[in-house]
């Protein structure tokens, strides 16, 4: 049952109901300088293992952990003219240190390929220093005119891949492998978020990339949220650094190279995802707590065997809570478990131990049912499996139910209104006859998120639009 009094209802006001569950599940409220976030245990717990998942995948792609400065001397982003462009009106910089005015103003990192690669400059000499594949955990500072928890935030918590490479073909590989394998992988496999893939067009793609390869979900509210991009760089950033090595003739060559970022953006997308008006529901493998063992009350044993059932799911490798707060109300206690998430709640009572059994609450489809004490460790397995599954399942058909396929940029601008269109690339260029048609679009608030196949397919880095197809619609 949905509870207004503690949260707005989603159809009521979607960015409230947002504000509300980041307040009401102790999951982040905003700094003291406009844009900036603090991240409470609880949601800093789920991003923890967020991290944990994303680094793992990275890991089995070859890349290496490392960690480069906060600070970036300005005159590195003048070497990459669209780079600089790109980001300046996004860049906050430092012109004064330790009381007096720097000779050189430095930049506060918004993204790391300048300084990366001025060290890649140094490392690289021969072919057999390739591929060079490097990823930062790190902040990072984006001057944001609007910002909002977790989704655009002045400073924000990301991994940023940095790559090189002997050949444009190996780079390409690798960029797509980190699409797929490293964040269409989590996101559907452990956020049970679907995912489109597509590439970015020219006025969407990476400041400095000569191609974006972008994962793209839909929010509750039928609007897209950008997941993750990994980028083509072509030689850009390596003429600009003298990033260069001697292949296996002798011949000196510049490197080819690749970029690929995931942010706290994440958290965001889990919220508006699978959250509902009771708050958040989390999927078994990012929960901090995928079960929590209430005692509805202490005496005559009520308290003991709700131990004993806590010790018994950690013994299988759950991560299990105990909650014996008897001084709070259960029902109190109840929706404050419900707004955080926790997958699966076992109620245990003096009544229902008299009959073998404890209550087993889903947060998936907030039902109940009684559990026989013997099988409910594996009832609450068995329930996780289902709750995965069903999350993603459901996110699933809610993007298939707000898709269409349309034949006009009229059709996509109402279609964008509740969800995604489909529409023929080639009313996106300057050659449909009216116009520059993406133009049109971004005026109506409307964006490309992704140019596929008219199969849904990943197109080639180089295909024409004409023999593609965009999905359009608002997003965040």
């Amino acid at each position: 049952m949905a509870r207004p009094d503690v949260l707005t209802p989603q159809a009521d006001d979607f960015p409230q109901w947002y504000q509300d569950v980041l307040a009401k599940a102790e999951l982040a409220e905003g700094g003291p300088v406009r844009g900036t976030i603090v991240i409470r245990p609880w949601g800093y717990a789920i991003w923890e293992r967020m991290q944990a998942e994303i680094d793992a995948r990275i890991k089995a792609a070859g890349a290496q952990n490392a960690y480069f400065p906060l600070f970036i001397p300005e005159s590195y982003f003048r070497k990459e003219a669209e780079h600089v462009a790109g980001f300046s009106p996004e860049l906050a910089v430092v012109t004064h240190g330790g009381g007096k005015k720097l000779e050189e103003p430095v930049v506060v990192r918004p993204t790391s390929e300048t300084v990366i690669d001025s060290f890649m400059a140094r490392w690289i000499q021969s072919y057999r220093d390739l591929p060079l594949l490097v990823n930062q955990w790190a902040n990072v500072v984006r001057w944001e005119l609007r910002p909002r928890l977790f989704l655009r935030t002045t400073e924000f918590l990301w991994q940023e891949g940095h790559t090189a490479h002997a050949t444009e073909e190996e780079a390409r590989t690798y960029a797509l492998r980190i699409l797929r394998h490293v964040y269409e992988d989590f996101m559907v496999d452990v956020m049970s978020v679907p995912v489109l893939l597509g590439r970015k067009t020219d006025r969407e793609r990476f400041a400095g990339a000569t191609t974006t390869w972008t994962a793209e979900a839909m929010m509750r509210d039928a609007k897209a949220l950008q997941m993750g991009t990994s980028h083509e760089l072509g030689q850009g950033f390596a003429k600009a650094f003298g990033i260069v090595f001697l292949d296996e003739s002798g011949q000196q060559r510049h490197v080819w190279q690749t970029s690929w970022g995931s942010s706290t953006r994440l958290m965001g997308a889990l919220i508006m995802v699978h959250g509902d008006d009771n708050g958040l529901r989390l999927p078994p493998k990012l929960a901090p707590v995928q079960v929590v063992v209430l005692a509805v009350r202490t005496e005559d044993g009520a308290g003991e065997a709700a131990a004993a059932i806590g010790e018994s799911l950690r013994s299988a490798g759950l991560r299990a809570e105990l909650d014996v707060r008897t001084d709070l109300s259960f029902g109190r206690r109840v929706v404050a478990w419900e707004l955080k998430g926790v997958p699966v709640r076992l109620e245990v009572g003096p009544r229902d131990l008299a009959s073998g059994t404890v209550v087993l609450s889903r947060r998936d489809n907030n039902t109940k049912t009684n559990v026989r004490l013997d099988d409910v460790t594996r009832e609450v397995v068995r329930v996780l499996a289902e709750t995965e599954a069903g999350l993603l399942a459901e996110a699933r058909q809610r993007r298939e139910d707000r898709t269409v396929v349309v034949a006009s940029l009229e059709e996509a601008e109402e279609a964008s209104q509740s969800g995604f269109a489909i529409v023929p690339g080639s009313l996106l260029s300057e050659n449909a006859g009216q116009g520059d048609g993406e133009q049109r679009l971004n005026a109506a608030g409307i964006s490309v998120r992704a140019l596929q196949r008219p199969d849904g397919t990943l197109p080639g880095a180089k295909e024409e639009l004409s023999n593609l197809v965009a999905v359009v619609g608002r997003a965040y």
